[in-house]
């Protein structure tokens, strides 16, 4: 099997399932009992806590286990608002976020919040021209995604967060759930105040993630309970989980060079290969995170191709694993405005360190003979 669909998941590491195990058989106490195992326990998780606050350079305190993208971005939304909204009620998102983002939104309306979108041009970034303009005195939280997880698109975060500053006194929410790992994510120099990471799409587990906070920031739960992580997330925290979080995040971020310089070669052939079809258009941006090729062939559904190609063993994806059984139009294709002709036919194709040029060279050989079957090209 070839799997380029790693966008939507990776293949979690054997030494992060292996401290999975380790940790659940010997430190299964709750990190919260006052007894001397739980006190053991908890010194692992603060460990772990400590271990992310130095690779994304912020303080422990700020640093809030989750159960993965979904719920850190929630929070995010629910919590930051809420707990800014003295200074007034205007969120911003961009209208291409993920949908923990924009339904999130949705309710904060119904909570009596103005949202509005911010739109983007045909390829994908945010027209700073109309953020400017949106950006308002009241306005409370802007949250932008780093990398798009559809077209790869890399939003300028230093000249949103610019913009942010120097127009509001809104709070800088990042999902990075697509960047961190991929690319460089400097969430000490990108002057943004929230971000958002997810395990499984760094080759840990799923059901783990994290949202992590400048030290000058606070937030409202949206979870209540026994106080846990320092009263932000109620509930017992999953240790095992949450140092497999930590583990993940150690290893992408000491091997980035290398896995982005892997990743980029093959998304560079594969781009430069499916460019030779008249009948494909390239999606992705130029300006784009390595790891994802968004391309649609012309009048084919992308479902046809995707079927296609998965009795050929090969796995992709049409566009956002979380929204690619529904059978809408992707809300972010929309934004970008594609033609009518090409927006029913997105691919996208999603590379990891585990991948192999010579999975890439049985790709091509793969997909032309598809081509060949499906469009005669």
């Amino acid at each position: 099997m070839i799997y380029f669909d790693n966008s939507s998941t990776t293949k979690a590491l054997k030494e992060i399932i292996d401290t999975f195990v380790t940790v659940n058989e010997q430190y299964w106490a709750n990190p919260s009992s006052i007894h001397e195992f739980g006190h053991q326990t908890d010194e692992l998780l603060q460990s772990a806590r400590k271990q992310v606050a130095d690779v994304l350079k912020t303080v422990d305190e700020k640093v809030y286990f989750t159960s993965g993208g979904t719920e850190s971005n929630n929070l995010a939304i629910f919590g930051l608002a809420n707990k800014y909204k003295h200074r007034g009620n205007h969120v911003l998102i961009s209208a291409i976020e993920h949908p923990s983002i924009i339904e999130a939104a949705k309710m904060l309306q119904k909570q009596g919040f103005i949202v509005e979108l911010i739109p983007v041009n045909k390829e994908g970034y945010i027209k700073l021209e109309e953020l400017d303009s949106l950006l308002r005195h009241d306005t409370v939280l802007v949250s932008v995604m780093h990398v798009n997880n559809e077209t790869g698109a890399i939003q300028p975060i230093n000249e949103i967060a610019s913009l942010i500053k120097s127009k509001s006194r809104a709070v800088f929410h990042m999902d990075a759930v697509q960047s961190f790992g991929k690319m460089v994510v400097n969430f000490d120099e990108q002057y943004v105040d929230a971000i958002t990471i997810s395990s499984h799409k760094i080759h840990g587990l799923k059901g783990s993630g994290l949202l992590a906070l400048k030290s000058t920031i606070e937030i409202t739960p949206i979870l209540f309970g026994g106080g846990q992580e320092s009263g932000v997330r109620s509930g017992t925290t999953p240790v095992p989980l949450s140092v497999c979080t930590a583990k993940a995040i150690r290893i992408a971020n000491a091997n980035l060079n290398t896995h982005m310089e892997s990743i980029l070669k093959m998304s560079e052939e594969v781009t430069t290969f499916l460019k030779k079809f008249s009948s494909i258009k390239i999606i992705s941006p130029e300006i784009k995170a390595p790891h994802i090729v968004s391309f649609s062939v012309r009048g084919v559904k992308g479902e046809v191709f995707i079927n296609a190609l998965q009795k050929e063993d090969v796995i992709v994806s049409t566009s956002s694993a979380c929204s690619s059984k529904q059978t809408q139009t992707s809300h972010v294709l929309k934004a970008m405005h594609l033609e009518d002709d090409y927006i029913k036919g997105v691919i996208r194709l999603s590379f990891s360190y585990m991948n192999t040029p010579e999975e890439v060279q049985q790709f091509k050989r793969i997909f032309t003979k598809v081509m060949n079957v499906i469009k005669g090209d």
